[in-house]
């Protein structure tokens, strides 16, 4: 008997003794640019995000977190496996599937006795595994009234698209086994385009004129083609239903009353002034930065509620809440909206991790850190082992305020999707602290562009091939090709099963269509 009290006192020490695991909020928005987080101090201004900043205040703001390809479902697939897109196997929207067999941090936590919750956009061409519970938007999801999948089938909603996720996110954080740890993915379908505002929030701004970015006009010059044969500009790709010239879908007769209470006057004035030229452009650019922005207030609105709501339940303390976005965006720079490439809004996303006891509160990060490593963080952040073919690294020591020796220098970055939605070019390349290389290999973009982001940060000038740049390019050329082959990436022109093939033909067949087209014109 002495030995077995022995025993039960040993064992109720231990148990006490191990820290409780964290229980992690991750909330991911969509197209969510740093620039519109005021916690980054852009100098344009454009939004006050307090809730979002507290997550900052609070805990670190990553200055330099980048992605590996600039787009929604890969950034998805990178975060799901911690692995680039051509070691997941999703490499655009337009064909790819996700494989949910493979191993997923979702999937570890689970087994390791974590809760699991994936709500709102997923867009991932297949059904969540890896979750106890799930409810996603369809595709890309719409702003009002969105339908949502669930296990058991399709669920209709009411009410507009950010209220309802976090509706959803919260409503199962009730539910749940309170003796467990949990993971919670709310997952946020706003800013996405076509920039629908909540409708409360319409009027938002009062009227407010916004400054323009310094290259709203930017003409492309000095830089490889690709960069100007693209078709995500404000001066031509922008659609009415963008512009608010039409209704949005979903919205029922009653929201459209209140919508049309707002845009009918302003759709009035501009029917009769028909702005052209540079002034179109600049109504556009308003236009957009009202219905943006005011999509990220909703977003800012809601993980106000889910901070109350985990202080409320005296959560807060024990749990790890991270805020980021799935790209970079433009806000106008260089006259484009949208992501893609691997210049600097596109390429760069906001992070910010509140992790109380291990982060200092208010604390900044410069160093070289991107959304393949958020996979292994989390692992790390539960104290469960990440698999040795995830291609990230865990930001753990980071978040505690040191910076390990022998931390990355330089970051590799590929984008596949061509020619639709937006014709950019399929390209790679290596991004450092001072230099960017870009190798373009789209139909007829075979091209290399060298950016000195120390010199020239708006990314307006190509140093490639300048004898004073000589040295730098062959040392960037020299890292390229060992990043590459650390990372197993495949050859762009040895096609094999993971997918380059057919990529390849989606080109070939393009310049087919433009030839086609070319010949059509002419006649």
């Amino acid at each position: 008997m002495p030995r077995f009290l022995a025993l039960l006192t040993w064992c109720a020490t231990a148990f006490a003794a191990e820290p409780t695991r964290p229980n992690i909020v991750f909330i991911y928005s969509d197209d969510h640019a740093y620039q519109a987080i005021s916690a980054y101090g852009d100098e344009r201004k454009l939004i006050q995000t307090p809730n979002i900043d507290r997550i900052a205040r609070e805990g670190m703001r990553f200055d330099r977190a980048l992605v590996t390809n600039s787009i929604c479902g890969p950034c998805r697939a990178v975060i799901l496996t911690g692995k680039y897109s051509h070691r997941n196997g999703f490499y655009n929207n337009t064909n790819s599937v996700f494989n949910g067999a493979q191993t997923t941090f979702p999937k570890l936590l689970q087994a390791a006795g974590y809760q699991t919750a994936m709500v709102g956009k997923w867009h991932l061409n297949t059904d969540p595994t890896g979750f106890d519970f799930w409810q996603i938007l369809q595709g890309q999801g719409i702003y009002y009234n969105p339908p949502m999948k669930t296990a058991g089938g399709i669920v209709k909603t009411s009410g507009y698209v950010t209220d309802i996720t976090t509706d959803v996110s919260l409503g199962w954080l009730a539910k749940r086994d309170k003796s467990k740890p949990f993971l919670l993915m709310c997952q946020q379908k706003a800013p996405h385009r076509e920039w629908s505002p909540n409708l409360p929030d319409l009027g938002w701004d009062k009227g407010r004129v916004y400054p323009e970015p310094e290259t709203l006009f930017d003409d492309y010059a000095n830089r490889a083609h690709a960069v100007g044969d693209q078709d995500m500009t404000l001066a031509k790709t922008i659609s009415p239903l963008d512009m608010k010239l039409v209704h949005p879908p979903g919205i029922t007769p009653e929201q459209a009353k209140v919508w049309d209470a707002y845009y009918g006057p302003i759709n009035e004035a501009y029917q009769r002034t028909k702005p052209q030229g540079r002034d179109l452009v600049k109504w556009r650019y308003q236009r957009y930065m009202h219905d943006y922005l005011g999509c990220v207030k909703s977003v800012d609105d809601n993980v106000g509620r889910v901070l109350k709501y985990l202080e409320e339940e005296g959560l807060l303390a024990n749990t790890i809440v991270v805020y980021s976005a799935d790209q970079g965006f433009y806000l106008g720079e260089h006259g484009w909206f949208d992501k893609r490439w691997i210049f600097e809004e596109s390429v760069r996303t906001p992070l910010l991790v509140r992790w109380p006891g291990v982060t200092p509160a208010g604390s900044v990060n410069k160093s070289l850190v991107a959304n393949v490593d958020l996979a292994q963080t989390f692992l790390d952040m539960a104290g469960v082992p990440a698999p040795a073919d995830m291609q990230g690294r865990s930001l753990r020591p980071l978040l505690a305020g040191q910076v390990p020796p022998d931390w990355r220098q330089e970051f590799y970055y590929h984008y596949y999707e061509y020619p639709e939605p937006h014709h950019v070019s399929p390209h790679y390349g290596i991004i450092t602290d001072k230099h960017k290389l870009v190798h373009y290999y789209g139909v007829g973009h075979d091209a290399v562009d060298l950016f000195d982001t120390a010199k020239d940060p708006r990314e307006l000038r190509s140093f490639a091939g300048q004898p004073e740049y000589a040295a730098i390019q062959a040392d960037l050329e020299a890292r390229l090709k060992r990043l590459r082959t650390e990372l197993l990436v495949p050859d762009v022109d040895d096609p094999d099963a993971t997918g380059e093939r057919t990529h390849r033909e989606r080109q070939a067949k393009a310049a087919k269509n433009a030839a086609k087209k070319k010949a059509e014109g002419a006649k």
